[in-house]
């Protein structure tokens, strides 16, 4: 529907599980990557009660998008209304509403509402926008009811860990190696190739191939949002088989000895592909044992490599 060149569009979706809980899934905005297929990273950027501004980076249509909202929660009324404050071509405009309603104690209905417009009301532009909120509230809405129903029933699919070592070197080296990922397929011998693109500094999409310990080689994509010389953050928008979610962390943190460099994992396992990958006998703690010791082994040795550079550097 229009409204003086707006574009107003509502999507929803039936949940089983408390509205209470639903709606903390949404007021958490942290942990979006980990529940939203788009969403890559967000941080807040300011936060005060019942407010918050807050920096999203994620994709649309494909590509990879950042952009900085602000946020009013009204916890009482289990709704979030948002708005974009400086919106990228070839949006205009960009707001909404998150809507919780609760249908019983165990149940919900949550609706999602969208208006925009595209930038001199361009119609090529508005299909395209038309396009990535469709898409991208239709992934979200059923990503939101998966790990909502997910978490009322105790599933143990999602796992942390984090492989740490201490450089003696400075943090810019370090970041530098694991920033200058085009040049891995030189520098580190599990990876078989890379092809990294950053359109906008900061913002980039790594594609690579990369040798697991059983020979095989697994494709994956992944968008990065890097904060030099701190870290970088990542996520997987092509995962292997065995993980349906797999976000991650590059951190560098300077110490009076040095530098403590550690790589963190965020990961939740494909229970359906357990048994094709791993044997008809394997279970979950199968599949979180084999997925942690495959991205260890390759995120330690990336690490020793980086080290040696940043201790050369010295």
């Amino acid at each position: 529907m229009y409204d003086n060149g707006h574009r107003h569009i509502e999507h929803e979706i039936m949940i089983e599980a408390p509205a209470a809980g639903v709606y903390e899934l949404l007021a958490e905005v942290e942990n979006w990557p980990r529940m939203f297929p788009p969403s890559v990273h967000v941080e807040c950027l300011e936060r005060s009660r019942g407010s918050e501004r807050i920096q999203i980076w994620a994709t649309a249509n494909g590509d990879a998008k950042t952009w900085i909202s602000r946020r009013d929660l009204e916890a009482d009324a289990l709704r979030i209304e948002f708005r974009q404050e400086a919106p990228t071509a070839p949006i205009a405009a960009m707001g909404g509403t998150w809507i919780v309603e609760p249908r019983g104690d165990e149940s919900s209905r949550v609706r999602l509402l969208h208006d925009y417009r595209a930038l001199d009301d361009d119609l090529e532009a508005l299909d395209w926008i038309d396009k990535a909120v469709d898409r991208n509230s239709t992934t979200e809405l059923h990503a939101l009811k998966g790990s909502a129903e997910a978490a009322s029933g105790g599933s143990d699919n999602f796992f942390s860990f984090t492989d740490s070592i201490h450089v003696q070197g400075c943090a810019k080296d370090m970041f530098d190696f694991i920033n200058d990922a085009a040049a891995w397929e030189q520098k580190l011998p599990h990876v078989a190739r890379v092809q990294l693109d950053e359109d906008t500094p900061g913002l980039q999409v790594l594609e690579m191939d990369t040798h697991s310990n059983d020979g095989s080689v697994h494709t994956t994509k992944s968008i990065r949002v890097t904060f030099p010389h701190e870290r970088i953050v990542y996520k997987q928008i092509r995962v292997p088989t065995l993980m349906t979610l797999h976000t991650g962390l590059w951190k560098f943190t300077e110490d009076t000895d040095g530098i403590l460099a550690s790589s963190r994992h965020d990961v939740m396992i494909n229970e359906e592909n357990i048994a094709s990958v791993l044997g008809p006998e394997a279970g979950m703690a199968d599949a979180r044992a084999y997925v942690q010791k495959a991205l260890s082994t390759n995120s330690l040795a990336t690490l020793d490599h980086a080290r040696d550079y940043a201790e050369k550097r010295r």
